[in-house]
């Protein structure tokens, strides 16, 4: 069964310099499993490859329960010397949210 990310989480975005930091909580605490197991760091850099440049770690929050990307050189340069429309990438959280997931 394929779904989108977005039915399962949801995301809040924010930025430092050039490195942009996505948080992915799932509405129900019964589907984090699901989320470690289809949403790794590759599967973001693959998701996300025309927005990050850099490298994407993920960090797991089991207690909360939540994934945490951080991912290097997203953000063209970082908030003050960026050109795009999005300078702190809050946006990003949203594009996040678009990717497919085989259930």
């Amino acid at each position: 069964m394929k779904i989108k990310l977005y039915d399962i989480a949801h995301s809040r975005a924010g930025d430092k310099g050039n490195t942009l930091t996505l948080s992915l909580i799932p509405y129900k605490a019964e589907d984090y499993p699901l989320l470690c197991a289809l949403v790794t760091a590759e599967a973001v850099k693959k998701h996300l490859h025309a927005i990050v440049a850099g490298e994407v770690i993920r960090y797991e929050l089991p207690n909360l329960p939540a994934l945490q990307f951080v991912c290097q050189q997203a953000l063209t340069g970082g908030v003050t010397t960026s050109l795009t429309m999005d300078t702190h990438g809050k946006t990003l959280s949203y594009a996040l949210l678009e990717m497919w997931l085989e259930a």
